[in-house]
């Protein structure tokens, strides 16, 4: 294992011990007479990495299983916030709970087949996160800064940017340090395309310049800040879920798990070689901007082409 990877599984143990000894102290405390305050929502349990294997795409299409009747909410209950500000100062979004069409028959074979999920509300990040908030974290944390970093000025210069060369462990890291965590690839795509199965987050016509970032020269310094493509918002609010960098989501890649996939509130595979990237970068073609579209990517690795946002659960309805 490199000194790079060492220092990052340091980072995320370091994390987790503060989340557990929180907890901890907490559950010492429950019988003291306490002011009551807002909690976070737990952060999900790394999964463990295991060796390669093969990813041989299957040759056949399976279908879903159906879903058991949603329990239905409560009339009268008061309803989630529409927008509220992380702990990191990030702006964040409601994305309210209820079924939306996953998948594309027009897509690969790992889009398919395509299918109906029922999905819990959460929030969502309105923008990805920027080098300006990443440089926080790394500061806070006393950590080694993203390979991005290097020349001490990008977290001020670029601030606004979204932070890239962040592997999906320093992701997962900065996610638990502000109290959230990464989405799931289901959170993601009703995120992106909401509930009437749009192709692309603004709806079904072509990408423009106006609506994303995208085709350009691999290599060039061509990342735009973050929130100034207002035609290419999702139904929801959120900016650049298409284009400029693909984003890393909690969920383990398997090319068939559409096959299998739980009707409601899916997780992913319990275990994987690669990490699911969705949303298209800069350097891409209008085909891998869709909304359905799935790549993956190592967890360990670094990648000019991939950034991330959080994620977090809403509150339950009484």
């Amino acid at each position: 294992m490199t000194q790079a990877r060492i220092r990052v599984y340091a980072m995320l143990c370091s994390l987790l011990s503060v989340v557990w000894i929180t907890s901890g102290l907490a559950l010492a405390n429950e019988a003291l007479p306490v002011k009551p305050e807002s909690v976070s929502a737990p952060a999900p349990a790394l999964p463990k990495l295991r060796a390669a294997a093969s990813e041989a795409k299957p040759m056949g299409k399976g279908h879903p299983p159906s879903r058991a009747e949603a329990v239905p909410k409560p009339s009268g209950a008061p309803h989630p916030p529409a927008a509220i500000i992380g702990k990191d100062g990030a702006p964040m979004v409601l994305v309210p709970a209820g079924e939306f069409t996953m998948g594309s028959e027009q897509g690969d074979d790992d889009e398919q087949p395509v299918h109906r999920v029922y999905l819990d509300s959460f929030y969502l990040d309105t923008f990805e996160v920027t080098n300006g908030r990443f440089a926080k974290f790394v500061a806070a944390i006393q950590s080694e800064p993203p390979w991005g970093f290097a020349d001490q000025e990008t977290p001020v210069v670029h601030a606004e940017r979204p932070v890239r060369w962040v592997n999906w462990l320093e992701a997962t890291g900065y996610c638990l340090w502000a109290g959230k965590r990464l989405p799931t690839e289901a959170e993601w795509e009703k995120a992106a395309r909401g509930t009437d199965g749009r192709v692309y987050p603004w709806g079904n016509d072509p990408p423009t310049a106006a609506h994303a970032v995208f085709g350009l020269t691999e290599g060039a310094e061509t990342v735009s800040p973050s929130g100034n493509r207002d035609p290419g918002r999702s139904p929801y609010g959120v900016h650049d879920l298409a284009g400029n960098l693909y984003e890393w989501v909690i969920d383990w890649y398997d090319d068939a798990f559409y096959t299998t996939i739980p009707a409601s509130n899916p997780r992913g595979p319990s275990e994987g070689t690669a990490k699911v990237q969705r949303g298209g970068s800069y350097i891409n073609s209008p085909y891998r901007l869709r909304s359905a579209f799935r790549t993956k990517g190592d967890p360990t690795e670094h990648d000019p082409h991939v950034g991330f946002r959080c994620a977090q659960d809403a509150p339950p309805r009484p």
